[in-house]
């Protein structure tokens, strides 16, 4: 009877693990969804945040978890960009596309790279100087990378006296 019940709990825990939405999708069409997040991006004058990982990074899910969590991150983010999941995993490493954007797995993940509203890449920045140590990541530190790299932060009128 007790193996039958750890059998049953590892098939129940099994199910359930599967039928969570994953961060991030190796099947997806990257390119394609990042096409079309840039059409969007170019009609509300915002830029794209590729976070790029996999499912399997524990930084790369404490990140989304913070910006869920956080609501002065939270409106940075919704007021400014569009933000992408890009895989990286066994099954899909997205070679062509992190190719395109100049390697940014060299920083390891999670690893973020912002498009402007052309495609554009106008940073890479890698999360171990967002990070506070062991504890996850430091708010100002997120808040501030996200506000340096806002479009407006990046439009000469902004500077115009």
């Amino acid at each position: 009877m007790k193996k039958i019940c750890i059998i049953l709990l590892f098939i129940i825990s099994q199910l359930v693990h599967s039928q969570v939405k994953k961060l991030y999708s190796p099947l997806e069409n990257a390119e394609q969804k990042i096409d079309s997040l840039l059409s969007v991006a170019q009609k509300e004058n915002k830029f794209v945040l590729i976070q790029i990982g996999g499912n399997w990074c524990q930084w790369c899910l404490r990140f989304h978890q913070l910006i869920k969590e956080t609501p002065e991150i939270q409106n940075i983010i919704n007021k400014n960009f569009l933000v992408y999941n890009l895989n990286y995993s066994k099954e899909n490493k997205n070679e062509e596309l992190l190719t395109k954007y100049e390697f940014p797995q060299r920083f390891g993940f999670p690893v973020f790279v912002i498009l402007n509203q052309n495609g554009v890449k106008i940073h890479t920045q890698q999360s171990d100087y967002l990070e506070n140590g062991e504890n996850g990541y430091n708010i100002e530190r997120v808040k501030n990378f996200l506000e340096q790299w806002s479009p407006i932060m990046l439009d000469s009128k902004t500077y115009q006296k």
